[in-house]
């Protein structure tokens, strides 16, 4: 009868440690924090009405996905302390100058910290008079015809943006015309002006509609795309803008 005590002892010891173990464990991965995003969305000139569409449609790609969203138009919240929350900003829909220059040169620091970026349609008609934020972002807007239908050629697939959308993809949105667009980036898409008016802003053959690259500490991601309503409920458009998220938070896959 003793050793049966005795082994009766043993086995609730190692059923109680066990049980600590898992507990454990279980907390660990509990307390393990979701990767964080910064949506900023002021406006100091055209204010598009995809914002009010598309902000819920980001929180709940967040939360589907495993990483957590904070929204803003408040320009002080670019404060050093409160970027380091943050494993990428995502410029949505800016327009005009929206930074002054003590926020301007904290989100340099942010980047070059090892920040992360993402442009969303219109970041690119912001900041025209601050050249580091056209390199992050990539390009500047000067144009753009009536919204319409038109091809984009997707030249690379292999990239979390773009591995699920056809080589050719067809869809309406409003099609910007460039300035001007830095050198070394990483084209995703083209548009083909030949399947639409692109007004009186023609770039050719290379008209750039998304892309991304490594710039002063940082990754950036940029993506045309988003100015329609429409767009937020497109599924195709919507797992383009969610790789170019997974792309800024580091995910392979």
């Amino acid at each position: 009868m003793k050793i049966l005590t005795r082994n009766n002892s043993l086995v609730k010891a190692f059923a109680m440690l066990s049980l600590i173990v898992i507990m454990f464990s279980a907390s660990a991965a509990s307390a393990k924090k979701n990767p964080k995003i910064l949506v900023f969305c002021k406006t100091a000139g055209f204010h598009h009405d995809a914002i009010e569409f598309g902000v819920p449609v980001i929180l709940k790609l967040g939360a589907e996905n495993n990483f957590d969203v904070d929204t803003t138009t408040n320009s002080e919240k670019f404060t050093t302390e409160n970027l380091k929350q943050y494993k990428a900003v995502m410029f949505f829909n800016t327009t005009g100058d929206v930074l002054n220059d003590t926020q301007q040169a904290v989100f340099e620091k942010y980047i070059k910290g090892g920040g992360n970026f993402i442009g969303v349609h219109a970041a690119t008609d912001t900041e025209y008079e601050w050249p580091w934020y056209g390199k992050l972002v990539g390009a500047y807007f000067v144009s753009h015809p009536s919204q319409q239908e038109a091809s984009l050629n997707v030249v690379n697939r292999n990239h979390i943006s773009t591995k699920h959308l056809p080589e050719v993809w067809k869809r309406k949105d409003e099609w910007y015309n460039f300035k001007w667009v830095a050198d070394g980036l990483n084209v995703l898409i083209y548009i083909d002006e030949n399947s639409y008016d692109p007004g009186n802003g023609k770039m050719g053959a290379k008209h750039p509609m998304a892309w991304y690259h490594e710039y002063d500490g940082g990754r950036a991601f940029y993506t045309e795309l988003g100015h329609t309503r429409e767009s937020y409920t497109d599924p195709l458009y919507l797992n383009h803008l969610l790789g170019g998220i997974k792309y800024a938070l580091g995910v392979k896959k």
